[in-house]
């Protein structure tokens, strides 16, 4: 009987055990068949198809037509020639440093100061057509604007509000003028009712807030029409305003270096304030001897005071486009914004200057 052999299936080599012990694994050849399921990588890769022949691009080998600087930045094989292309007219207007057109700005200026100055020297009850006009447009402004920032403060008894309380001023004075916005308040916080009691508290408080800053503030600018001297006092209050504008921003571009509030009103600078005041003090001394004969340190007074809340207005109203998100007011003067950008300053001036006045040079 022929003993059994390692090359033969089923055959035990010498030495070794012919089952294996329970829980071990024996250890696979390495060139051992693993099974119908093949190796990774096991299997030959076919070879793939060849490529096209690839065609050369043909290069240029005069490069004059490349511009200088081209040549310079771009690889000769891969630039190309530029065809000549004709220079668009520009179609920008001329803006200053300050971030204005100056020309729609000096020409919007001059419009404006034609109607102030005109209804005053010719009919001063002219003057409040105009006054109303721009009330009226500066609370639909700002009713848009707060809008941008999710308040809704109802305007049409704001908008009524607004020719009360100018009719009122006119005919009954500041007891007049107290009584329409205390009436317009009421008026706003009923209206809102209709809408609901969601956003309630935020749309009254803007609305309160839109009676209060606007046609309240711009009241006192009728109650300085009112005397007889009216005309003259509202052009001392009107142009003391402009000329602390206008000092300002000439400072500002020349000598303005230090920001005064660079989160508000980034160019705002302390030396445009030195130049407001000063102009404002130079105006309100020479209007206030020579058309009300008062003493001289009354225009420094009036000077210093209209430049501080010129100022303080213009960074009231920068604050809130800030918080609303918005650039201008409105777009309705070219160079300007809206009329509620031109009246951020002379709202606060007005309050003050009938004030002042009333003191300095009483009737």
């Amino acid at each position: 009987m022929t003993p059994p052999s390692a090359d033969r299936p089923g055959s035990v080599r010498p030495g070794a055990e012919p089952f294996p012990r329970l829980g071990t694994r024996r250890a696979r050849p390495v060139d051992a068949d693993t099974g119908p399921v093949p190796v990774v990588g096991s299997r030959p890769t076919p070879p793939l198809p060849p490529m096209p022949p690839r065609t050369p691009v043909p290069v240029p080998e005069d490069t004059s037509a490349f511009p200088r600087a081209e040549q310079d930045d771009v690889p000769t094989s891969t630039a190309l020639p530029q065809p000549d292309v004709e220079e668009l007219p520009t179609t920008e207007k001329p803006v200053g440093r300050a971030g204005r057109d100056l020309r729609a700005a000096f020409g919007v200026a001059l419009v404006l100061g034609a109607a102030i100055v005109g209804t005053l020297l010719v009919w001063p009850p002219a003057f409040l057509a105009v006054l109303g006009a721009a009330i009226l447009v500066a609370v639909v402004e700002l009713g848009q604007a707060l809008r941008a920032g999710n308040f809704h403060p109802p305007l049409v008894p704001l908008l009524v509000g607004t020719v009360a309380m100018v009719a009122l001023a006119w005919t009954r004075g500041p007891t007049g003028l107290i009584t329409a916005f205390f009436l317009t308040a009421v008026a706003v916080l009923v209206w809102r009712l209709a809408g609901g009691p969601a956003g309630y508290r935020r749309d009254a408080a803007a609305g309160v807030l839109t009676a209060l800053y606007v046609p309240l503030l711009a009241g006192f600018a009728v109650l300085l029409l009112a005397p007889d001297d009216g005309a003259a006092r509202v052009l001392v209050f009107i142009g003391t305003v402009v000329c602390s504008d206008v000092g300002g921003y000439a400072a500002g571009v020349l000598f303005g270096k230090h920001p005064m509030a660079p989160s508000i009103s980034p160019k705002k600078s302390w030396e445009g304030f030195a130049g407001s005041v000063l102009a404002c003090v130079l105006v309100g001394t020479l209007v206030l001897t020579l058309t009300f004969h008062a003493p001289w340190w009354t225009g420094v007074v009036f000077g210093v005071a209209i430049a501080v809340t010129a100022t303080l207005g213009d960074l009231a109203e920068s604050l809130i486009k800030r918080d609303l998100g918005i650039k201008d007011m409105g777009a309705i003067l070219p160079g300007h914004g809206g009329i509620m950008d031109r009246l951020d300053s002379l709202l606060p001036c007005a309050a003050l200057s009938y004030l002042l006045l009333s003191v300095l040079a009483p009737v």
